[in-house]
């Protein structure tokens, strides 16, 4: 695969790219216990977005990994997880907010510690959305990467430390041109007492249509979901 881009994004920070059909990015965790919150849309028509819901119940499972594919709310595949070496990432966690990180880690004013100031991911997110267009009527799901949230049969939910080490990563192939915007905040769940979101890096790379074969045919409601994605290209 060709390398077009490759940065890191620090502990608290956020990002926005578009990838292109026929590219893929890798998100690796540099030192272990990172989580990154991520939106994806339809570059070309962002009414269309992630529908977690929809991604989950078509290929019948809660635990998303290499063979899945991240559906938009149209039937399309906006990603497929082509790559994990971690195994597990959160779909109903959610973003932190604000009032959230400051019931949990205090204040972490700017006008104290200016650049160390605490973040939180709603914000991160808006300020990515809005170099596209787009406000909090359009923040709606986000996937956790590198997280995992368990779930008891009484319904409570459990973060999981520990599920992601340090240079373990995940690649999404775009088969159609997706907007990602992400943040590499801590989870919501996080029970860790310390502001400490934990940096990655992204690698974004042209990469051959035939890496997202294993997605494509991993079940019938994925082969409808590319047929609907190239139609789209007709």
């Amino acid at each position: 695969m060709d390398l077009l881009l490759k940065e890191t994004i620090p502990g608290g920070g956020h990002a926005s790219l578009i990838v292109k059909r026929g590219q893929s990015l890798r998100i690796t965790d540099l030192h272990g216990g990172a989580n990154v919150s991520v939106m994806l849309v339809n570059a070309a028509e962002k009414s269309e977005r992630l529908n977690l819901p929809d991604s989950l119940k078509c290929q019948h499972t809660a635990k998303l990994t290499a063979g899945h594919c991240l559906y938009s709310d149209m039937g399309r595949v906006l990603a497929a997880i082509v790559a994990d070496t971690c195994g597990w990432h959160d779909s109903i966690g959610g973003v932190s907010n604000a009032q959230e990180v400051y019931e949990r880690y205090g204040a972490g004013r700017y006008q104290e510690l200016r650049n160390a100031f605490y973040r939180n991911g709603t914000d991160n997110l808006l300020v990515e959305m809005s170099k596209w267009g787009l406000d909090i009527s359009d923040l709606l799901m986000t996937l956790n990467l590198f997280s995992r949230v368990d779930v008891s049969d009484a319904g409570a939910l459990t973060y999981v430390p520990g599920n992601s080490t340090a240079g373990d990563y995940v690649e999404l192939y775009a088969p159609m041109n997706t907007l990602v915007v992400l943040t590499a905040i801590q989870h919501p769940l996080d029970p860790h007492p310390e502001y400490a979101p934990r940096p990655v890096t992204l690698a974004l790379s042209e990469a051959e249509r035939e890496i997202a074969e294993l997605c494509r045919t991993s079940c019938e409601e994925n082969v409808r979901g590319f047929i609907n994605t190239d139609r789209f290209f007709l």
